[in-house]
């Protein structure tokens, strides 16, 4: 329970370390460093737990779906994702469940650029903050613990590790500036 919470929380930091690394500096080289060790923390996630599993391979499509896998970074760390899958193997995970977080991450994706939104304060901060998946991921956490035969839900505490798991993405979001100049200061090389 400890080393999900750590996985989850380490995940979304690289997650997103990763990405403005590749699409804010164009640092391939950290944003392919930082992406490998989210990648280790989903894979190991994804083999191991079902909820994980349908989370993340969720977050792969929506996001392969709405076109945001454009930087070799995200190619790289794609390919791994999916290469740790096929050799370690997928637990069972239920379609329905996988199909509605797609959608729900494709929704956040598309949603978080759309420039016609940009403004409108509510709607901007819903998709700046990615409460699609939140909101599904909840209710699955919901019919996983009042329905656990009837809907193939998640336990709950996926929620409380999908809420660990994006809070430390925005945490490395606003703190992404401050720590990729200090990670560049120390290594300059890297840069």
């Amino acid at each position: 329970m400890i080393l999900e919470a750590i996985l989850y929380a380490s995940s979304g930091f690289f997650m997103k370390f990763s990405d403005d690394a590749l699409d804010m500096e164009n640092n391939t080289i950290m944003g392919v460093i930082s992406g490998l060790i989210c990648v280790a923390g989903i894979g190991y996630l994804s083999v191991n737990f079902p909820d994980a599993a349908t989370i993340f391979l969720a977050i792969l499509m929506g996001t392969l779906f709405s076109g945001k896998v454009d930087k070799l970074g995200h190619i790289v760390t794609l390919v791994i994702f999916l290469a740790i899958l096929v050799i370690f193997g997928l637990p069972s995970i239920g379609l329905g469940a996988l199909i509605i977080c797609t959608l729900a991450a494709w929704v956040d994706e598309v949603g978080n650029d759309r420039e016609s939104l940009k403004g409108k304060k509510i709607v901007e901060t819903f998709f700046n903050y990615r409460f699609t998946m939140k909101i599904v991921v909840l209710a699955l956490a919901l019919l996983g613990a009042f329905y656990p035969v009837q809907f193939q839900g998640f336990q709950p505490v996926t929620f409380i590790y999908f809420i660990l798991f994006d809070l430390s993405y925005e945490l490395a979001g606003l703190k992404f500036n401050r720590i990729y100049d200090g990670i560049k200061g120390i290594y300059g090389v890297i840069g």
